[in-house]
């Protein structure tokens, strides 16, 4: 067995060579008879298909995309839910060198249309349900094309995924354009809700493998299943990416959270390995009491957001194994965490997410400079590019402004806009974020999008909008709203509010706490104060 340093520099021969292909490293390089996806329905019915499927299905879509005018460089979105008509749909953008452009399918229409603008979309592929939100909005054009997942198209001009998969013709090529090439187009959020676009190059495929391989230690031998929704930055590197990466097969759960299907699904599957949101183990933790004995688990995986110390300790007793923690960042992955893999796995240390994957050179630095901080002080933890291998982040495409991660002004650093500490022994011990993100329900919502929101509305002058303990999410979306003067909060408006948070922004991020306001906290400089919002934990 090669050491892990040793991987790290044949993953990256291969990731980073100048003719790596990503359907080659994720489908074509493993026997077509291998299972690849199981896409399981609400009903718990399901659907194989093995990597010759995948092959296959894929390959034909990529030819009647490269007829609609798909080339490589192209940015081609998906807004789809879990399963087979995603997987097949990236394969197929990746075989024509094109960049994939994953949209959560909980956006709102006008967050679809700002990021497909902002991207510079051609063509975006959705389910039928989602197919309202590609439509212009008054004065706008919608420049890109759209194929939906139905029998018709529905609206005209439309394609089919079937019609696409239909098209007369050879197959192209299979494009091959190396590791600095890009083939996702994802966003982050600044502090103001502006979010900002940046690649990830093919290289970045080593990066996500270490994560798999040392982190989670998935073997060929585990049933994996990553809960995350692939349209998020963990379950697509690591709930979709890498399973295929390393010819192992990816379970797609086509329904919501539900704690009872989620047992089913581990039972009936027998999986040996499953990776989730804190969210999910405690939504089980208020439903199970003792595990059906058909679950059969090696080893649990955390990541998106902190992980209670009584929600860790609670699986721990019920399922007999150790939940380990992880750190993922859009900009990065994984770089940081409690390791399943026995050969970097760290002792475990009380409060601590853990050390630094194989690959990957971390540190904190002062508060003030960029000289890096005395062992036990507090400050910036930032990734040291010249001594990360695995590092592959190349900046955002308008970075402008930008207050959150970033480089120093050197290069050398990256600073992740986490605060902690690093103990001698080299463990971590993170603190905070700097841009005050919401972690509810393991998605991370920035207050800007949903002050943005909230703000159109033609009775609100003011929002500050943070996160107040729950229960099971973490963290609920709360908002201090100052109204105009003559206007009168209440429970209707408040409604209005998380109705238009709903429609402007995403479902998921409407403030379930809604307070009126005479005025918001604030420093000297005008900035909010939302640390004493939070202090108040949402109560008037």
């Amino acid at each position: 067995m090669p050491t892990p340093a040793q991987q790290v520099t044949d993953w990256l021969a291969t990731y980073d060579a100048p003719d790596s292909s990503v359907a080659h490293l994720l489908c074509d390089r493993h026997p077509r008879e291998a299972p690849a996806l199981t896409e399981i329905a609400p009903d718990l019915t399901s659907t194989h298909l093995t990597y010759g499927d995948l092959a296959d299905r894929s390959t034909r879509l990529a030819t009647g995309l490269a007829q609609a005018g798909i080339a490589p460089g192209d940015r081609v979105a998906t807004l789809l839910g879990r399963g087979a008509d995603l997987a097949a749909t990236a394969l197929a953008i990746w075989r024509l060198g094109a960049v994939h452009v994953p949209l959560f399918t909980a956006l709102a229409p006008t967050a679809v249309r700002q990021r497909l603008t902002n991207s510079r979309t051609l063509l975006v592929v959705c389910d039928d349900r989602q197919r309202h939100k590609l439509d212009p909005g008054p004065g706008d054009t919608a420049p890109w094309q759209v194929a939906t997942t139905g029998d018709r198209p529905a609206r005209p001009g439309d394609h089919t995924l079937a019609a696409l998969a239909e098209a007369p013709g050879p197959a192209p090529a299979t494009a091959a354009l190396g590791g600095s090439a890009p083939f996702l187009h994802l966003f982050t959020p600044g502090p103001t809700g502006r979010h900002h676009g940046f690649d990830v190059p093919v290289r970045a495929l080593a990066a996500f493998h270490a994560h798999h391989h040392y982190g989670l230690d998935v073997t060929d031998d585990d049933v994996y299943w990553n809960t995350h929704d692939p349209s998020w930055t963990y379950g697509l590197f690591y709930g979709l990416i890498t399973p295929l990466l390393a010819g192992q097969r990816t379970i797609q759960l086509r329904a919501g959270f539900d704690p009872e299907l989620t047992l089913d699904v581990l039972g009936m599957h027998g999986v040996t390995n499953l990776s989730a949101a804190p969210t999910v183990y405690r939504t089980l933790r208020a439903t199970v009491k003792t595990p059906p004995p058909e679950i059969s688990l090696r080893c649990l995986s955390s990541a998106g957001e902190p992980l209670p110390a009584d929600v860790a300790d609670w699986a721990a007793d019920v399922f007999g194994i150790p939940v380990h923690d992880h750190h993922n960042q859009a900009e990065l992955g994984v770089c940081v965490g409690r390791h399943q893999h026995p050969d970097v796995a760290p002792e475990p240390r009380a409060a601590s997410i853990g050390t630094p994957l194989p690959g990957w050179s971390l540190t904190v630095l002062d508060p003030l400079d960029d000289a890096e901080a005395m062992p036990g002080a507090r400050g910036r933890v930032a990734v040291d590019t010249k001594a990360s291998p695995l590092f592959w982040f190349e900046g955002y495409e308008d970075g402008e402004g930008f207050t959150g991660p970033r480089f120093t002004p050197d290069g050398r650093w990256f600073l992740t806009g986490v605060t902690g500490t690093r103990d001698r022994e080299g463990y971590f011990y993170f603190s905070d974020r700097d841009d005050e993100a919401i972690t509810s329900g393991g998605y991370r919502i920035v207050p800007g999008d949903v002050e943005t929101a909230l703000q159109e509305h033609p009775e609100v002058v003011e929002a500050a909008v943070y996160g107040a303990p729950d229960e099971l999410a973490g963290q609920a979306v709360a908002a201090s709203v100052v109204l105009a003067e003559g206007c009168t909060g209440g429970e209707e408006l408040a409604e209005e509010l998380r109705d238009l948070v709903r429609t402007r922004f995403a479902e998921h991020a409407y403030p379930r706490v809604v307070e009126f306001v005479a005025e918001l906290p604030k420093s000297p400089s005008g900035k909010i104060r939302r640390s004493r919002l939070r202090a108040r934990g949402g109560r008037s």
